[in-house]
C-alpha cells in the first residue's frame, strides 16, 4: 500500500476557504481587465462610454471588420451630428505609433470620401495606455501629422480596404494636412 505524504501547511499556517477552492483566488480589477479578449475589451469599453449618459445620447459598437476605424463611437447628447470614437486597443504592452497609423489612415481616408464626418475626439482606449513614444507624439498633433504622412506607404496605403489601394495623391495628402490632429488622445 502506498501512503501519500502529508501536504505541506499553506503560508501563514492557514488553510485557504472553500471559495477559494472552488473559485481560485480572486483576481485584481486591473488584472482581469488585461485578460479580457478584443471583444470583450469593446464590450467593456461600450459599456462604460454607455455610462456617460450626461455627455452622450447614443453609445453604438461598430467594431469588427468594415468597421471603418470606429470601435465605439458616442454622439454628444445636445447634438447629434458632433460625435466621438473609442478605438480600443487589447495589446500586451503600452500602444506604438505603428499600432495606429492604420486607424488613422483609416479615419483620413473615410471622411475624405464622405462615409461619415470628422469626430470631434478620437480616443485610443488599451489597458495598457499608450507607450511613452506614442504618448509624447500624441502631444504633438504636427508631428503626428508628419509621421502619417511619412508612414502611409507601409502602414495605410493597403492596409485601409481590401478593395482599393489608397494612394496618398496630392488631394488626399491636401484633405489630411488641413485636419486637426489634436482631437486625438489615448486613455488606459
Amino acid at each position: 500500500m502506498i501512503k501519500s505524504a502529508p501536504l505541506p501547511a499553506p503560508s501563514g499556517g492557514i488553510a485557504p476557504s472553500a471559495d477559494v477552492v472552488a473559485a481560485g483566488l480572486p483576481i485584481p480589477p486591473i488584472e482581469r481587465i488585461r485578460i479580457f479578449s478584443a471583444g470583450q475589451w469593446e464590450d467593456f469599453v461600450l459599456e462604460w462610454a454607455d455610462s456617460l449618459r450626461d455627455t452622450y445620447g447614443t453609445v453604438e459598437r461598430c467594431g469588427g471588420a468594415g468597421d471603418m476605424g470606429r470601435d465605439i463611437i458616442a454622439f454628444d447628447k445636445a447634438d447629434p451630428s458632433i460625435w466621438d470614437n473609442f478605438q480600443c486597443k487589447h495589446y500586451k504592452a503600452g500602444l506604438a505609433p505603428s499600432d495606429i497609423w492604420l486607424e488613422l489612415g483609416k479615419l483620413v481616408y473615410y471622411t475624405y470620401i464622405n462615409e461619415y464626418t470628422y469626430p470631434r475626439k478620437y480616443t485610443f482606449v488599451a489597458p495598457q495606455g499608450a507607450g511613452t513614444k506614442l504618448s509624447n507624439l500624441l502631444r504633438k498633433p504636427d508631428k503626428l501629422k508628419e509621421q502619417l504622412i511619412d508612414n502611409w506607404d507601409k502602414h495605410c496605403k493597403e492596409g485601409i480596404t481590401s478593395t482599393t489601394v489608397v494612394y496618398l495623391d496630392a488631394a488626399l495628402r491636401s484633405y489630411l494636412i488641413a485636419l486637426d490632429f489634436s482631437i486625438f488622445e489615448a486613455i488606459p
